[in-house]
């Protein structure tokens, strides 16, 4: 079965990011936002990435058209009853998803997928509140979606090997490269990456190197395209902390465990570009 109509559960960063790639995919794709403020500026969003796309030679006038005539935008969960995926990628919090989840498997039809965006949770503990485990997965897409080539596909325990390959095939379809994983918190990206990240902080805490050293040290000496202290301050310090709580909560593991100083961090509010300040500071 191929995947017609897509929905996306949330309008943010990654939602809207989501929805365009599915629009420009050639995927009919509405967009369900709690509050039609939120909405009305994803869509925004939306249709000022497709703006900038064109601007660069990546789109013509045509095809950027046709990719916001795709989309469509509700607050409500009933225009998502026929879509054959929905995609979610609202807040990072279990209990808004499961609750999301729970009300949507009463809306959807039965054949449809359901797959989360999460990049911290575990698929299962969500896939648990729907009647469809087996044709739950996750999707985990990367920041700037429209730019970023990977997507992470979780499989559970739960998910048959029919959904698997039409989740991959999707991803296919939108011009991404996915790999299969398996569910765990923290999947295989963060699952590394993070405790780098983590270990970077405990490095510039204990008077290792300098933040400007430190990230020089790992551009130049392993060709990263930017340093741990710059890529956690594009990540936001305050998203970094919350997924390393909850891989720590998982594991139980040292390494998983955020260090005092991005704590104190967050706390004083200095979460990187978004805030202005983090390891350093923005204009």
């Amino acid at each position: 079965m191929t995947i017609g109509k897509v929905g996306v559960l949330g309008c943010g960063l990654m939602g809207a990011g989501i929805a365009e790639v599915c629009a420009k995919a050639g995927h009919s794709t509405v967009i369900r936002e709690v509050d039609k403020k939120f909405l009305e500026q994803g869509m925004a969003r939306i249709e000022k990435s497709l703006g900038k796309a064109v601007d660069k030679g990546k789109l013509n006038a045509e095809e950027r058209d046709e990719a916001l005539s795709r989309i469509s935008g509700t607050t409500e969960l009933e225009p998502l009853a026929d879509c054959d995926l929905v995609i979610e990628a609202i807040i990072e919090s279990l209990q808004e998803k499961v609750e999301t989840f729970a009300a949507l498997d009463k809306t959807v039809q039965e054949t449809a997928l359901f797959a989360s965006n999460t990049s911290s949770l575990t698929i299962t503990q969500i896939a648990m509140a729907t009647q469809r485990t087996e044709r739950f997965v996750g999707l985990h897409f990367f920041n700037p979606v429209p730019v970023m080539k990977l997507v992470e596909v979780v499989r559970t325990l739960m998910t048959s090997d029919e959904t698997m390959q039409r989740a991959l095939d999707f991803v296919s379809g939108l011009g991404k490269e996915g790999v299969s994983c398996r569910d765990n918190s923290g999947f295989i990206v963060n699952r590394l990456l993070v405790p780098y990240l983590l270990d970077a902080i405990r490095a510039l805490d204990e008077g290792v190197g300098s933040i400007e050293d430190i990230d020089k040290a790992m551009q130049l000496g392993c060709g990263y395209p930017m340093g741990p202290l710059t890529l956690l301050d594009f990540v936001g310090l305050d998203t970094t902390y919350y997924i390393a709580n909850i891989m720590f909560e998982e594991y139980r593991e040292k390494r998983f465990a955020p260090p005092p100083l991005l704590k104190q961090m967050v706390q004083a509010g200095r979460c990187g570009r978004k805030s202005g300040r983090g390891f350093y500071e923005y204009g």
